[in-house]
């Protein structure tokens, strides 16, 4: 394929602003405000990962924020649980995701019911049927209103020692339940039609549109695209996808893309993002989550950005470089420093752990200005914080 098209050639720089760009990161509040913006925000870039950490506020909160300036909690609430344009399922994490999208979550959740779920394997079929018949006699439920459990033994290390948890978890994959609310980590289960008012459930995406729809989510939340980038977690699916890029790039849809540093690690894009490559500059500066779609695809994040993170939090304190929960920080289209904090709430202040300079933030002369922007941002992201 790489012989029969011609490919462009992209510097780092440039494949750095296309992908801020597709990620809507060179732009203030490109979604707008509000609770249409959430919506908006996870539909463009495909998930938002939601995780437990809350040393300061978790991820799925940090990733709206950085793309809505505006962002207040209640919009996402807003969005799951009352116009109910996300929805809660497994990408490469637990992930918020457009609803519109759910056909393309189907067939996991039918291989799961047929098969299923390695996480959950000690689910006796008499705690399944005791989860689905207080939701469906009693309405939506929590696990603190199942107080008759008796607890069993974990069989690893983040499995729940109730029986009835392990049950509802594995409904929610299976695609029996949904979870209609979520107060912290706390999550609300509902029967799924019973949510979203359906009658019958979304038709099951095929196999085809399936792997059109990985394809165009990372073209569209990416700009530039590799195997591994489209398929992160997911290496059954590259073949499928690579027959697919082929067909586009013999119909002129797609361009191979001869990234600098890449080697022979193989990237496409499309032809009209590529018309973009040498326009504008970013002069934003974000405070970014480790989970953030720009970080956490660390070999990526490392071949564009010359950085290479360090997710620290699992590493015994002595051995840590960054720092417990260290943030990358983008100042235009660079990655200049890692920034540990924590949220202070009892006292109400945002705590700087440690800051490490790193990339073109270790040059002593563009320090000042690094830093300026950066504390400015600091006072932005602090409110967010402790905002209610």
């Amino acid at each position: 394929m790489s012989r029969a098209a011609k490919s462009h050639s992209l510097t780092k720089a440039e494949a750095r602003r296309l992908w801020l760009s597709a990620q809507r990161l060179d732009t203030l509040a490109p979604f707008g405000d509000g609770r249409p913006a959430v919506a908006a925000a996870v539909d463009h870039l495909g998930y938002v990962q939601i995780d437990t950490i809350n040393v300061i506020e978790r991820c799925h909160h940090h990733i709206l924020y950085t793309r809505i300036p505006a962002y207040r909690r209640a919009d996402l609430r807003q969005a799951q649980s009352v116009d109910k344009s996300v929805f809660e399922y497994w990408t490469h994490a637990l992930s918020y995701v457009p609803s519109k999208d759910f056909r393309f979550f189907v067939p996991a959740m039918k291989l799961h019911q047929r098969e299923g779920h390695r996480w959950f394997n000690s689910v006796k079929p008499a705690d399944m049927r005791k989860v689905m018949r207080l939701i469906r006699q009693n309405g939506a439920l929590t696990i603190r209103d199942i107080e008759d459990d008796v607890l069993a033994e974990k069989e690893h290390l983040w499995q729940s020692r109730k029986p009835s948890k392990r049950a509802l978890q594995l409904a929610f994959y299976e695609g029996r339940l949904t979870i209609s609310e979520r107060n912290g980590m706390l999550k609300t289960y509902e029967l799924m039609a019973r949510h979203f008012g359906w009658d019958k459930p979304p038709k099951q995406a095929s196999a085809t549109e399936a792997t059109a729809y990985l394809l165009d989510r990372a073209l569209r939340a990416q700009g530039v695209v590799s195997l591994d980038s489209i398929c992160h977690l997911d290496a059954p699916r590259k073949k499928a996808i690579r027959r697919l890029i082929e067909q586009r790039v013999r119909r002129n849809e797609l361009v191979p893309v001869a990234l600098e540093g890449a080697g022979k690690q193989e990237h496409w894009a499309r032809p009209e993002t590529l018309e973009n490559a040498h326009e504008g500059t970013c002069e934003l500066a974000h405070i970014l989550s480790p989970f953030d779609p720009l970080i956490i695809q660390r070999k990526r994040t490392h071949l564009f950005f010359d950085y290479e993170h360090r997710f620290e939090a699992y590493v015994p304190k002595e051995k840590r470089l960054f720092g417990y929960f260290a943030l990358p920080v983008l100042v235009g289209d660079q990655i200049v420093a890692a920034i540990d904090l924590k949220t202070d709430r009892a006292n109400k202040k945002l705590l700087m752990q440690k800051w490490n300079w790193v990339g073109s933030g270790k040059a002593r002369g563009a320090r000042a200005d690094f830093k300026r922007r950066i504390e400015e941002e600091l006072d932005r992201f602090e409110r967010f914080q402790l905002a209610e």
